[in-house]
């Protein structure tokens, strides 16, 4: 399992809608790449400004189609509302209790 941290900060107030554009339409574009598994999005508690977008996809190979062939279609989406590119790190998904992932397994 591998997955795909991306850090965004939102205009002044605008986390919110960063957050609705993803479930509304990013949602839609990562549901038909092949091998995405999951979304999780998060809002800083410190900073509202502050936003985490966590994909989880089968394998790294997936990920790395997806970053190759959608990002830029997505990117467009969530620009008006961000300062500043997205900041995205990779990372192998070690375990997970929610997803039941044991170390380098699919779900």
């Amino acid at each position: 399992m591998f997955t795909r941290v991306v850090e965004v900060t939102t205009k002044q107030g605008k986390a919110k809608e960063v957050s609705t554009v993803i479930a509304d339409k990013v949602l839609n574009i990562l549901k038909n790449q092949p091998g995405f598994v999951d979304e999780l999005v998060l809002v800083s508690e410190t900073d509202q400004n502050r936003l985490l977008a966590l994909s989880f996809w089968r394998t790294k190979e997936d990920a790395e189609r997806y970053h190759r062939e959608q990002l830029s279609a997505v990117t467009q989406l969530i620009t008006p509302h961000i300062e500043g590119a997205p900041k995205v790190q990779p990372y192998n998904v070690q375990h997970s209790s929610i997803h039941k992932i044991a170390a380098g397994k699919a779900a």
